[in-house]
């Protein structure tokens, strides 16, 4: 297990591709977050923006941000960075039906679209397979 997880292999550049996906969501929340509060308090968008489904947008759009830059620097072409970006938005599309049904709550909302984020981000992954599990051959 110790050998197949060592970044040379296919399955070490699926894991470590993987987690600096992880990293990137987490410093485009934080970078771009305290933006959002400005540009909202300067424009008297804040209630709006604190919406569930507004933040939660927000939210998917600072990791996408981050993700991307992130990606197309490490040489991934544009459909596989798109779909990674479709990946953070998803699962909040898909719970924002159950809100608006009164099924779930706000914060199901935002805590069960970050964790669906997660096998998400592995499912757009393992429709190119290839490309996270080598090296990027060439942008597109």
């Amino acid at each position: 297990m110790k050998t197949l997880l060592r970044p040379t292999t296919p399955t070490g550049h699926f894991v470590r591709h993987y987690l600096e996906m992880v990293v990137a969501m987490i410093v485009g929340m934080v970078a771009l977050g305290p933006l959002w509060s400005l540009a909202g308090d300067a424009l008297g968008w804040t209630p709006v923006l604190h919406a569930t489904e507004p933040a939660a947008l927000v939210m998917a759009t600072n990791m996408s941000v981050a993700m991307c830059a992130w990606m197309r620097v490490r040489g991934h072409g544009w459909p596989a960075t798109l779909e990674m970006a479709a990946a953070m938005y998803l699962p909040f599309l898909v719970l924002f039906p159950p809100l608006w049904a009164g099924l779930v709550s706000a914060g199901t909302v935002m805590v069960g679209g970050h964790v669906l984020m997660l096998p998400a981000m592995a499912a757009a992954m393992l429709l190119r397979r290839a490309e996270y599990t080598g090296h990027c051959a060439a942008r597109s």
